[in-house]
């Protein structure tokens, strides 16, 4: 029997690995994103397993609406949320609201409506939900106050989610990355390649089919197994030491 899997942000990075992955191993896609160019062109590419579409995260509304998707694309197996942005690394007394307000919306609302949406199905289908959360949201950095506090509730979601779905078969992971070499990096800094490419530079990151990987194993462990949380580092990126003021 054919499964299926919803995954958001599939325009690039991590979401476009995973729905290539598990379009290649026999899953039917569904594929969400807000840039339609990109969906369409990776329709393209994996032909009648994939159907894109270009849905805001912020929509709550049209978020909610993929729950009425008509059978086979509306029998979802394996839920996603990938879909996810951060601010520029500002202190938050320097920073723009409306960026943060994107944030929360996307990495936060968005991903809470469109799962709970899409519950009563799981549930029937005694699926699997998989959160892209972060290490920012474990380990605080400067600038990243409001990205990691979406991060650390995405964490935390899936840990309370588990209580709630208890009895119903339904597995619930957060997946933890740290450095991986997406446009992720490039967006954030407003385009700007130089401040991406000086990030990454001589070490080896992560890439978005390591992380799809590792999506892939998690949702094909026996039907008895739940990883929680999942944190996954490259070898080269490791833990910075405290940051002490000095008096002068």
């Amino acid at each position: 029997m054919t499964k299926t899997l919803l995954v958001t942000g599939a325009t690039a990075g991590i979401g476009a690995a995973t729905a290539r992955l598990f379009a290649r191993e026999g899953w039917r896609v569904v594929g969400t994103g807000r840039r339609g160019d990109r969906l369409r062109a990776l329709q393209e590419e994996l032909g009648d397993a994939f159907m894109p579409l270009e849905i805001d995260m912020r929509d709550i509304a049209a978020v909610q609406r993929l729950a009425e998707l008509n059978a086979p694309w509306g029998n979802i197996d394996l839920l996603v949320n990938n879909a996810g942005l951060a601010p520029p690394m500002t202190d938050l007394q320097d920073s723009d609201w409306a960026a943060l307000e994107t944030v929360i919306q996307t990495n936060i609302s968005g991903l809470v409506a469109l799962t709970r949406a899409l519950l009563p199905k799981l549930i029937e289908r005694r699926g699997a939900v998989v959160n892209l959360a972060s290490v920012a949201g474990t380990y605080p950095y400067r600038g990243g106050a409001v990205y990691g506090a979406s991060k650390a509730f995405v964490r935390q979601f899936s840990l309370d989610l588990r209580c709630d779905l208890a009895g119903t078969g339904v597995r619930v992971t957060s997946i933890e990355p740290g450095m991986a070499e997406t446009e992720f990096t490039l967006v954030r800094n407003g385009g700007d390649r130089e401040a991406s490419d000086k990030l990454y530079a001589n070490m080896d990151p992560m890439t978005a089919e390591d992380l799809a990987e590792t999506v892939r194993y998690v949702a094909n462990l026996p039907p008895h197994l739940n990883i929680n949380a999942l944190e996954i580092m490259p070898v080269s990126q490791s833990f910075a030491g405290f940051t002490v003021t000095r008096k002068s």
